[in-house]
């Protein structure tokens, strides 16, 4: 599994449309505000950027429009369907709120948003309600969920792992199940903004999640994914080796689309600012928008082209034989220990010892 690197352009790329957001959630990790701010890119600007993203393909990048709550940009609509011009698949992250009502959601269809996601942290209001910071924001995630699937725009939802909403993830599995998501992304928290005042998994309690998340494939009809947790991909793939997978099927499969993919290699964030950084999560400014092509920062930038030699990584990491397909989160490696190339401590992998 050598050579996955994406040097040319990212293919997922985040962006920070506003930071201005309703809600207060607990992790929120661009610590959001209620209104929009003075140095946000104007449309201009972002049509800019849209056309050197579209530029930098095949295959173009998968850009997720992001915040904050992108929804309040009154040029949202306007930005999805230039990105959609351009032949960019521009899904939406909004915060779950009453702006996501069925004419919104109708709206977002017409401008051609391929897919939105929304957050789900816990089974009922009391949990939910208690990590979003907002009394009501469970029922209105619920009714946009409705919204949009009705719209018939794909649903991701995603949730926050913690050690306190760890125990509710099969209750809020079944929750997505009934909404009718496509997919459930797990976010392994990441101590970065309002986050670092909540409990992440230890290392153990992580690697017993995402065995009992493999162990779930084929139950639930979404396909399950990670964000901040790479070796999920170790993980599956020694389960489908164990389950008889040839080679072949492993390519072949969902999962190595994911493959390599991680902080600075094949990923890039946008700032509202227009601050280009391997990751939200990674908040190495490299360059901004206004002053440098995006697509020119991530390939030629030292610190994203640092993140994509995962062979000059540190620590585990760098001894790792799946470095390549995973490389562990560069973003908590960061966040606990100041080195951006250096080990995962999420991860329980051993390296084996050289006889």
């Amino acid at each position: 599994m050598s050579g996955l690197t994406f040097d040319q352009a990212p293919r997922r790329v985040y962006w920070e449309l506003t930071r201005a957001c309703d809600l207060a959630c607990r992790h929120c990790r661009a610590e959001a505000r209620p209104s929009r701010a003075p140095d946000e890119l104007a449309t201009a600007e972002c049509v800019h950027v849209l056309e050197s993203l579209a530029r930098s393909g095949p295959p173009a990048p998968h850009v997720v429009f992001t915040g904050g709550d992108p929804l309040k940009r009154p040029d949202l609509l306007e930005l999805i369907r230039e990105g959609a011009r351009r032949g960019l698949d521009v899904a939406l992250a909004p915060s779950a709120t009453l702006a996501i009502s069925s004419g919104a959601a109708r709206a977002l269809r017409e401008a051609g948003v391929s897919a939105v996601s929304l957050s789900l942290d816990g089974s009922m209001a009391a949990r939910h309600d208690a990590v979003r910071g907002v009394l009501g924001c469970y029922g209105w995630t619920l009714a946009a969920a409705c919204h949009l699937v009705a719209a018939g725009i794909p649903l991701q939802i995603n949730t926050l792992v913690t050690r306190e909403t760890e125990p509710d993830l099969e209750a809020i599995a079944e929750v997505a199940q009934r909404l009718g998501a496509a997919r459930w992304s797990l976010f392994f928290l990441i101590p970065v903004g309002r986050g670092r005042a909540l409990t992440p998994l230890s290392a153990r309690e992580a690697a017993t999640t995402l065995g009992w998340l493999a162990r779930q494939r084929g139950r639930w009809r979404f396909t399950v994914s990670t964000t901040e947790a790479p070796h999920f991909r170790r993980v599956m793939l020694d389960r489908l080796r164990a389950e008889g997978a040839s080679p072949e099927d492993v390519r072949r499969s969902p999962l190595a689309r994911s493959f390599g993919i991680r902080d600075g290699n094949g990923v890039m964030f946008i700032g509202a600012n227009g601050d280009v950084t391997p990751s939200g999560f990674l908040p190495l400014v490299a360059g901004n928008v206004r002053d440098t092509d995006p697509v020119g920062i991530y390939r030629n930038d030292a610190t994203f082209r640092a993140l994509r030699a995962s062979d000059h990584f540190r620590g585990r990491c760098g001894r790792c034989g799946y470095r390549a397909l995973c490389g562990g989160s560069r973003a908590r490696a960061w966040a606990t220990t100041g080195d951006a190339l250096g080990e995962d401590p999420l991860c329980t992998w051993e390296v084996p010892a050289l006889v």
